[in-house]
């Protein structure tokens, strides 16, 4: 590989891609496999970051190669609103059957998250005949006008894009009194739609809410005829040990939003809910030209049949396992490091700092970068970006997570003196 091939392409970069487009490193990758990246120049990294949760079975996996070449070589598009084909009947059939709820289903594809989330709030008005949409404080839901409008983070994501989208409102997330209250002081309840969660938020820090809180949303939402809508693009497909996080608290929400690692990278995106609700729309009112896209389509399938022939939620639980165990042994050793974060392999942690435990900032992104420069791709995340997330392949062997945990607590060491 070429020296200095990094710095050629980052003054490339700076002349053809606006600046607006921001990168937690301007180290260009070349290639990935598993948990490994590789640079331009030869450089090896270990991925504590899965392209933002989209590389649960990890990067270039070989049936997902494989589906993708097969079915370039017969169909790139044709437009499933023009001709379909089989495969996306298919994916659709097997999500389905795997998104919980003992009903029929049926589903909608998209281009990638934001556009789900936008698609599952225009079912849900049209279903409901109402306009209301209630979402959570530290919520993150895309980048759309209206997907940033029902975002919590205003810098980088709502920053100068104003007028926001109307008729979207914002609760305190796992306090389902303080939704009651909203409802007096607030909103009829009648006059919302959907209330659109995310299991475990994911942008606002790696949230998790006490366990009898969306049983108890849910039976708010039935009593109030509600639709909820559950975001599992970054929580799902394995991340938190189930294959939804939705499932770890045994509810059965009216659409599910699926994106990210449903495709390997591929960018396609779902909403799956109940067929009667789904079926409410008129004919043509939901699409879109790559929607469904076959090869985005071919990968999905590759990707659900990897979870099922090779173990994937076992891998997810047994490496969230050992992140919680080393996270724990962090608090104890680095006072630093405040509470932990997240479900299953969705695993994270706060870094403080003062008496009075401020957020650490400034320590997350220095401990990023030290990261980035020993080898390890690192996310900060976190409405004061002071959360310190792992969204690690679940195929990441052990020597690789050792190392990756290892340059982490070198960091926290170099930053904690």
């Amino acid at each position: 590989m070429n020296k200095g091939l990094n710095q050629e392409l980052i003054e490339r970069r700076k002349q053809a891609i606006t600046s607006a487009v921001g990168n937690a490193s301007l180290n260009f990758i070349a290639s990935g496999k598993g948990a490994l990246l590789k640079d331009v120049e030869g450089r090896e990294y270990i991925d504590f970051a899965g392209g933002i949760g989209a590389m649960n079975i990890g990067h270039s996996h070989p049936k997902v190669v494989a589906a993708i070449k097969e079915q370039a070589e017969n169909l790139t598009h044709c437009c499933f609103m023009v001709n379909p084909y089989e495969s996306a009947v298919a994916l659709a059939e097997k999500l389905c059957s795997l998104t919980p709820g003992d009903f029929p289903k049926k589903a909608v594809f998209l281009n990638s998250g934001s556009e789900a989330v936008e698609n599952a709030v225009k079912v849900a008005r049209y279903a409901t005949k109402r306009q209301g949409i209630v979402v959570f404080d530290n919520g993150y839901h895309g980048r759309t006008l209206l997907t940033m409008t029902m975002t919590t983070k205003v810098m980088p994501f709502k920053l100068g894009f104003g007028p926001f989208a109307p008729e979207i409102y914002r609760v305190p997330f796992g306090d389902t009194k303080a939704l009651h209250d909203f409802f007096i002081t607030h909103i009829n309840p009648e006059a919302i739609a959907a209330v659109v969660a995310e299991p475990v938020q994911g942008e606002g820090g790696f949230i998790a809410p006490p366990d009898d809180y969306f049983p108890e949303l849910e039976k708010i939402c039935s009593d109030n005829g509600i639709l909820l809508v559950m975001d599992e693009i970054q929580s799902g497909m394995g991340r938190t040990g189930k294959m939804f996080a939705t499932e770890n608290w045994d509810v059965t929400p009216d659409m599910m939003v699926i994106g990210k690692s449903l495709a390997a990278g591929m960018p396609i995106a779902a909403v799956v809910g109940k067929a009667e609700v789904m079926d409410t729309v008129h004919v043509g009112g939901l699409g879109g030209t790559y929607g469904a896209n076959p090869v985005a389509c071919a990968a999905a399938l590759a990707v659900l049949d990897v979870f099922e022939k090779e173990g994937m939620l076992e891998k997810s639980v047994a490496l969230g396992e050992k992140l919680d165990t080393r996270f724990k042994s962090w608090q104890k050793k680095f006072s630093m490091v405040g509470g932990l974060r997240g479900i299953g392999a969705m695993r994270g942690f706060e870094l403080v700092k003062g008496p009075d435990k401020a957020p650490a900032n400034a320590e997350a992104m220095k401990l990023a970068a030290y990261c980035g420069e020993n080898g390890l791709v690192l996310l900060v995340t976190g409405i004061y970006g002071n959360i310190v997330r792992c969204l690690a392949p679940f195929v990441i062997t052990d020597d690789q997570l050792e190392k990756g945990l290892a340059i982490m607590e070198a960091g926290l060491e170099e930053i904690h003196r």
